[in-house]
């Protein structure tokens, strides 16, 4: 999905990029581990309230490398 410029993404990790994450802040720390990888430190709170996976799991998920 791509934004135009009068579209506000700050709450975004990468508001310019293309992941979904929201940013990490003291109130949404990213302390959270993937559901998929396991890695720890990928989601914050409200990541995973979202349902959401790491962006690199997301990535492979849609280059169909990665099944779950």
């Amino acid at each position: 999905m791509y934004y135009n410029d009068d579209q506000d993404r700050s709450m975004f990790e990468g508001p310019g990029g293309i992941s979904s994450l929201r940013k990490a802040t003291k109130s949404n720390p990213r302390n959270l581990p993937c559901p998929t990888c396991g890695e720890a430190n990928r989601l914050t709170p409200k990541d995973v309230h979202l349902g959401y996976q790491c962006d690199q799991c997301a990535d492979m998920t849609e280059a169909g490398e990665l099944e779950y």
